[in-house]
Protein backbone atom coordinates (compact mmCIF):
# COMPACT_ATOMS: atom_id res chain seq x y z
CA UNK A 1 0.00 0.00 0.00
CA UNK A 2 1.44 3.43 -0.91
CA UNK A 3 2.33 5.86 1.86
CA UNK A 4 -0.66 7.78 3.15
CA UNK A 5 -0.57 11.50 2.39
CA UNK A 6 -1.42 12.29 6.04
CA UNK A 7 1.86 11.69 7.80
CA UNK A 8 2.07 10.58 11.41
CA UNK A 9 5.29 12.51 12.02
CA UNK A 10 3.48 15.66 10.93
CA UNK A 11 0.76 15.01 13.50
CA UNK A 12 3.42 14.90 16.20
CA UNK A 13 4.96 18.09 14.83
CA UNK A 14 1.55 19.76 14.74
CA UNK A 15 1.11 19.00 18.43
CA UNK A 16 4.12 21.23 19.13
CA UNK A 17 3.23 24.00 16.63
CA UNK A 18 -0.49 24.57 17.22
CA UNK A 19 -1.30 27.43 19.58
CA UNK A 20 -1.62 25.92 23.08
CA UNK A 21 -5.03 27.58 23.48
CA UNK A 22 -6.42 24.92 21.11
CA UNK A 23 -4.58 21.91 22.53
CA UNK A 24 -5.42 19.52 25.36
CA UNK A 25 -9.13 20.27 25.25
CA UNK A 26 -11.35 18.79 27.98
CA UNK A 27 -12.45 15.18 27.60
CA UNK A 28 -14.52 13.18 30.02
CA UNK A 29 -17.09 10.45 30.42
CA UNK A 30 -20.50 12.11 30.40
CA UNK A 31 -22.34 9.95 32.92
CA UNK A 32 -25.88 11.30 32.36
CA UNK A 33 -25.66 10.81 28.59
CA UNK A 34 -23.91 7.47 29.00
CA UNK A 35 -26.85 6.28 31.07
CA UNK A 36 -29.41 7.68 28.64
CA UNK A 37 -27.69 6.20 25.58
CA UNK A 38 -26.70 2.85 27.16
CA UNK A 39 -23.02 3.24 26.34
CA UNK A 40 -19.86 4.60 27.97
CA UNK A 41 -19.68 7.98 26.26
CA UNK A 42 -16.57 10.15 26.23
CA UNK A 43 -16.99 13.72 25.00
CA UNK A 44 -14.06 15.70 23.59
CA UNK A 45 -14.91 19.40 23.96
CA UNK A 46 -13.41 21.40 21.10
CA UNK A 47 -15.52 24.42 22.00
CA UNK A 48 -13.60 25.89 24.96
CA UNK A 49 -11.28 28.10 22.93
CA UNK A 50 -11.35 31.59 21.34
CA UNK A 51 -13.20 30.47 18.19
CA UNK A 52 -15.40 27.77 19.79
CA UNK A 53 -14.27 25.18 17.26
CA UNK A 54 -11.68 22.48 16.58
CA UNK A 55 -10.63 24.27 13.40
CA UNK A 56 -7.93 26.24 15.21
CA UNK A 57 -5.79 23.11 15.19
CA UNK A 58 -5.74 22.49 11.44
CA UNK A 59 -5.70 26.14 10.42
CA UNK A 60 -2.95 26.92 12.91
CA UNK A 61 -0.74 24.11 11.65
CA UNK A 62 -1.46 24.93 8.00
CA UNK A 63 -0.66 28.64 8.28
CA UNK A 64 2.46 27.98 10.37
CA UNK A 65 3.64 25.48 7.74
CA UNK A 66 3.08 27.92 4.87
CA UNK A 67 4.91 30.67 6.74
CA UNK A 68 7.81 28.30 7.43
CA UNK A 69 8.16 27.16 3.81
CA UNK A 70 7.99 30.71 2.44
CA UNK A 71 4.79 30.20 0.43
CA UNK A 72 3.17 33.25 2.00
CA UNK A 73 6.02 35.70 1.60
CA UNK A 74 4.51 38.85 0.09
CA UNK A 75 1.19 37.09 -0.58
CA UNK A 76 -2.34 37.17 0.74
CA UNK A 77 -4.01 34.00 1.94
CA UNK A 78 -7.38 33.23 0.35
CA UNK A 79 -9.96 30.75 1.60
CA UNK A 80 -13.66 29.98 1.86
CA UNK A 81 -15.68 29.08 4.90
CA UNK A 82 -19.11 28.48 6.34
CA UNK A 83 -17.71 30.17 9.43
CA UNK A 84 -15.55 28.09 11.75
CA UNK A 85 -12.70 27.39 9.34
CA UNK A 86 -12.64 31.06 8.43
CA UNK A 87 -12.43 32.11 12.06
CA UNK A 88 -9.55 29.69 12.55
CA UNK A 89 -7.69 30.99 9.49
CA UNK A 90 -8.25 34.57 10.62
CA UNK A 91 -6.97 33.79 14.11
CA UNK A 92 -3.84 32.12 12.72
CA UNK A 93 -3.19 34.78 10.08
CA UNK A 94 -3.53 37.54 12.66
CA UNK A 95 -0.93 35.79 14.82
CA UNK A 96 1.52 35.69 11.90
CA UNK A 97 0.69 39.09 10.40
CA UNK A 98 -0.65 37.55 7.18
CA UNK A 99 -3.42 39.32 5.20
CA UNK A 100 -6.48 37.15 4.58
CA UNK A 101 -9.46 37.25 2.25
CA UNK A 102 -12.34 34.90 2.98
CA UNK A 103 -15.30 34.00 0.79
CA UNK A 104 -18.60 32.97 2.36
CA UNK A 105 -22.10 32.40 1.03
CA UNK A 106 -24.68 35.14 1.22
CA UNK A 107 -26.63 32.75 3.46
CA UNK A 108 -23.75 32.24 5.93
CA UNK A 109 -24.33 32.38 9.68
CA UNK A 110 -24.25 36.10 10.53
CA UNK A 111 -22.53 35.51 13.87
CA UNK A 112 -19.73 33.56 12.20
CA UNK A 113 -19.29 36.22 9.49
CA UNK A 114 -19.06 38.94 12.14
CA UNK A 115 -16.42 36.98 14.04
CA UNK A 116 -14.35 36.39 10.90
CA UNK A 117 -14.37 40.15 10.30
CA UNK A 118 -13.52 40.88 13.92
CA UNK A 119 -10.48 38.63 13.66
CA UNK A 120 -9.19 40.68 10.74
CA UNK A 121 -10.39 38.87 7.63
CA UNK A 122 -11.51 40.74 4.52
CA UNK A 123 -14.91 39.19 3.78
CA UNK A 124 -16.54 38.61 0.40
CA UNK A 125 -20.11 37.31 0.57
CA UNK A 126 -21.16 35.64 -2.66
CA UNK A 127 -23.00 32.56 -3.90
CA UNK A 128 -26.05 30.70 -2.67
CA UNK A 129 -24.12 28.11 -0.65
CA UNK A 130 -20.66 27.32 0.67
CA UNK A 131 -19.43 25.56 -2.45
CA UNK A 132 -20.49 28.44 -4.71
CA UNK A 133 -18.54 30.82 -2.48
CA UNK A 134 -15.61 28.42 -2.54
CA UNK A 135 -15.58 28.39 -6.34
CA UNK A 136 -15.51 32.20 -6.36
CA UNK A 137 -12.67 32.20 -3.84
CA UNK A 138 -10.53 29.85 -5.93
CA UNK A 139 -11.06 32.05 -8.99
CA UNK A 140 -10.10 35.15 -6.98
CA UNK A 141 -6.90 33.51 -5.75
CA UNK A 142 -5.89 32.58 -9.30
CA UNK A 143 -6.64 36.08 -10.59
CA UNK A 144 -4.81 37.93 -7.83
CA UNK A 145 -1.90 35.61 -7.08
CA UNK A 146 -3.16 34.84 -3.59
CA UNK A 147 -2.37 31.54 -1.92
CA UNK A 148 -5.49 29.37 -1.93
CA UNK A 149 -5.99 26.98 0.99
CA UNK A 150 -8.92 24.65 1.61
CA UNK A 151 -10.12 22.59 4.53
CA UNK A 152 -10.02 18.94 3.45
CA UNK A 153 -7.66 19.62 0.55
CA UNK A 154 -4.48 20.73 2.30
CA UNK A 155 -3.13 17.78 4.33
CA UNK A 156 -2.01 20.04 7.17
CA UNK A 157 -5.65 20.77 8.03
CA UNK A 158 -6.25 17.07 8.69
CA UNK A 159 -2.88 16.53 10.36
CA UNK A 160 -3.69 19.35 12.77
CA UNK A 161 -7.11 17.86 13.48
CA UNK A 162 -5.43 14.50 14.12
CA UNK A 163 -3.96 15.91 17.32
CA UNK A 164 -7.47 15.49 18.76
CA UNK A 165 -7.07 11.71 18.43
CA UNK A 166 -3.54 11.92 19.83
CA UNK A 167 -4.98 13.43 23.02
CA UNK A 168 -8.18 11.39 23.10
CA UNK A 169 -6.46 8.02 22.87
CA UNK A 170 -3.89 8.94 25.51
CA UNK A 171 -6.68 9.06 28.09
CA UNK A 172 -7.37 6.30 30.61
CA UNK A 173 -10.56 5.08 28.92
CA UNK A 174 -9.66 4.06 25.39
CA UNK A 175 -12.81 3.91 23.23
CA UNK A 176 -13.91 1.01 21.06
CA UNK A 177 -15.53 3.29 18.50
CA UNK A 178 -15.25 6.92 17.42
CA UNK A 179 -18.24 8.83 16.01
CA UNK A 180 -16.86 11.82 14.12
CA UNK A 181 -18.71 14.58 12.22
CA UNK A 182 -18.00 14.57 8.48
CA UNK A 183 -18.00 17.72 6.36
CA UNK A 184 -15.05 18.38 4.07
CA UNK A 185 -13.30 15.47 5.74
CA UNK A 186 -10.32 16.97 7.58
CA UNK A 187 -11.64 16.13 11.06
CA UNK A 188 -12.66 12.58 10.20
CA UNK A 189 -9.59 11.67 8.15
CA UNK A 190 -7.17 13.22 10.61
CA UNK A 191 -8.68 11.43 13.58
CA UNK A 192 -8.97 8.17 11.64
CA UNK A 193 -5.37 8.33 10.46
CA UNK A 194 -3.93 8.59 13.95
CA UNK A 195 -6.46 6.26 15.59
CA UNK A 196 -5.98 3.42 13.12
CA UNK A 197 -2.19 3.69 13.35
CA UNK A 198 -2.22 3.71 17.15
CA UNK A 199 -4.97 1.12 17.63
CA UNK A 200 -5.82 -0.78 14.41
CA UNK A 201 -8.86 -2.47 15.95
CA UNK A 202 -10.67 0.74 16.78
CA UNK A 203 -13.82 1.45 14.74
CA UNK A 204 -14.05 4.87 13.11
CA UNK A 205 -17.47 6.08 12.00
CA UNK A 206 -18.15 9.30 10.12
CA UNK A 207 -21.44 11.12 10.67
CA UNK A 208 -23.01 13.26 7.98
CA UNK A 209 -26.29 15.12 7.64
CA UNK A 210 -28.72 13.24 5.39
CA UNK A 211 -29.46 16.45 3.51
CA UNK A 212 -25.78 16.93 2.68
CA UNK A 213 -24.47 13.47 1.90
CA UNK A 214 -22.01 14.11 -0.94
CA UNK A 215 -19.00 12.78 0.97
CA UNK A 216 -20.88 9.71 2.20
CA UNK A 217 -22.08 8.83 -1.30
CA UNK A 218 -18.65 9.48 -2.79
CA UNK A 219 -16.88 7.34 -0.19
CA UNK A 220 -19.37 4.50 -0.51
CA UNK A 221 -19.41 4.45 -4.31
CA UNK A 222 -15.71 5.09 -4.86
CA UNK A 223 -16.47 7.93 -7.27
CA UNK A 224 -17.23 11.59 -6.67
CA UNK A 225 -20.96 12.29 -6.35
CA UNK A 226 -22.28 15.84 -6.75
CA UNK A 227 -25.83 16.39 -5.44
CA UNK A 228 -27.53 19.48 -6.89
CA UNK A 229 -28.07 21.09 -3.49
CA UNK A 230 -27.78 20.65 0.26
CA UNK A 231 -30.57 20.95 2.80
CA UNK A 232 -29.50 20.82 6.44
CA UNK A 233 -29.29 23.03 9.49
CA UNK A 234 -25.73 21.76 10.01
CA UNK A 235 -23.88 24.42 8.02
CA UNK A 236 -20.51 23.24 9.32
CA UNK A 237 -20.89 19.91 7.52
CA UNK A 238 -23.14 21.05 4.68
CA UNK A 239 -20.89 20.14 1.76
CA UNK A 240 -22.25 19.89 -1.79
CA UNK A 241 -18.98 19.37 -3.69
CA UNK A 242 -16.84 16.52 -2.32
CA UNK A 243 -13.06 16.87 -2.17
CA UNK A 244 -11.36 14.06 -4.06
CA UNK A 245 -8.28 14.00 -1.83
CA UNK A 246 -10.39 13.76 1.33
CA UNK A 247 -12.51 10.95 -0.11
CA UNK A 248 -9.33 9.08 -0.99
CA UNK A 249 -7.95 9.71 2.50
CA UNK A 250 -11.05 8.02 3.94
CA UNK A 251 -10.38 4.75 2.12
CA UNK A 252 -9.00 2.00 4.40
CA UNK A 253 -9.40 4.29 7.43
CA UNK A 254 -13.13 4.84 7.87
CA UNK A 255 -15.29 1.83 8.71
CA UNK A 256 -18.72 3.37 8.15
CA UNK A 257 -20.51 6.64 7.50
CA UNK A 258 -23.91 7.13 9.12
CA UNK A 259 -26.49 9.67 8.01
CA UNK A 260 -28.62 11.62 10.48
CA UNK A 261 -31.71 13.75 9.98
CA UNK A 262 -31.87 17.36 11.12
CA UNK A 263 -34.44 16.25 13.69
CA UNK A 264 -31.86 13.82 15.12
CA UNK A 265 -29.34 16.65 15.34
CA UNK A 266 -31.73 18.95 17.19
CA UNK A 267 -32.57 16.15 19.62
CA UNK A 268 -28.85 15.63 20.25
CA UNK A 269 -28.26 19.36 20.77
CA UNK A 270 -31.04 19.45 23.34
CA UNK A 271 -29.75 16.32 25.07
CA UNK A 272 -26.30 17.85 25.40
CA UNK A 273 -27.69 21.12 26.69
CA UNK A 274 -30.32 19.77 29.05
CA UNK A 275 -28.50 16.68 30.29
CA UNK A 276 -24.87 17.79 30.30
CA UNK A 277 -25.10 21.59 30.26
CA UNK A 278 -23.14 21.75 27.00
CA UNK A 279 -23.90 23.87 23.95
CA UNK A 280 -23.08 22.52 20.50
CA UNK A 281 -23.95 23.79 17.05
CA UNK A 282 -25.61 21.27 14.70
CA UNK A 283 -22.36 19.93 13.23
CA UNK A 284 -20.89 19.66 16.72
CA UNK A 285 -23.76 17.47 17.88
CA UNK A 286 -23.68 15.13 14.88
CA UNK A 287 -21.81 12.38 16.70
CA UNK A 288 -24.30 12.29 19.56
CA UNK A 289 -27.10 12.38 16.99
CA UNK A 290 -25.75 9.19 15.41
CA UNK A 291 -25.47 7.44 18.77
CA UNK A 292 -29.10 8.30 19.48
CA UNK A 293 -30.33 7.41 15.99
CA UNK A 294 -28.50 4.06 15.76
CA UNK A 295 -28.65 2.74 19.34
CA UNK A 296 -28.01 -0.92 18.51
CA UNK A 297 -24.67 -0.04 16.94
CA UNK A 298 -23.34 1.65 20.07
CA UNK A 299 -25.11 -0.09 22.96
CA UNK A 300 -22.75 -1.28 25.69
CA UNK A 301 -19.65 0.03 23.93
CA UNK A 302 -17.01 2.59 24.82
CA UNK A 303 -17.80 5.45 22.46
CA UNK A 304 -16.09 8.80 21.94
CA UNK A 305 -17.25 11.77 19.93
CA UNK A 306 -16.02 15.29 19.30
CA UNK A 307 -18.14 18.35 20.03
CA UNK A 308 -16.43 20.20 17.21
CA UNK A 309 -18.17 23.59 17.36
CA UNK A 310 -20.59 25.75 19.33
CA UNK A 311 -21.15 28.89 17.28
CA UNK A 312 -24.87 29.61 17.52
CA UNK A 313 -26.78 32.84 17.13
CA UNK A 314 -29.19 33.92 19.87
CA UNK A 315 -32.07 33.03 17.56
CA UNK A 316 -30.68 29.53 17.01
CA UNK A 317 -30.26 28.99 20.73
CA UNK A 318 -33.91 29.91 21.30
CA UNK A 319 -35.14 27.76 18.41
CA UNK A 320 -33.09 24.63 19.02
CA UNK A 321 -32.15 24.50 22.69
CA UNK A 322 -34.99 26.09 24.63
Amino acid sequence: MPAHRLRLENVLRAATVIDPVFRNSPQFNCEPLSEALACFLTLKLETANPIRSFKGRGAGYLVASRVADGSLKGRRLVGASAGNWGQALAYACRSHGIPLTLFAATTANALKVARMKALGAEMVLTGHDFDAAKQAGEAHARATGGLWVADGLDPEAAEGAATIALELLAGPERPDVLAVPLGNGALLTGIARWAKAAHPGIEVIGVQAKGADAMEKSWRSGTLVFPPSVATIADGIGVRVPIREAVEDMQHLVDEVLLVEDADIITAMRSLFRTAGLMAEPSGAAGVAAIQAYPARFKGRRVATVLCGSNLTAEQVKAWLM
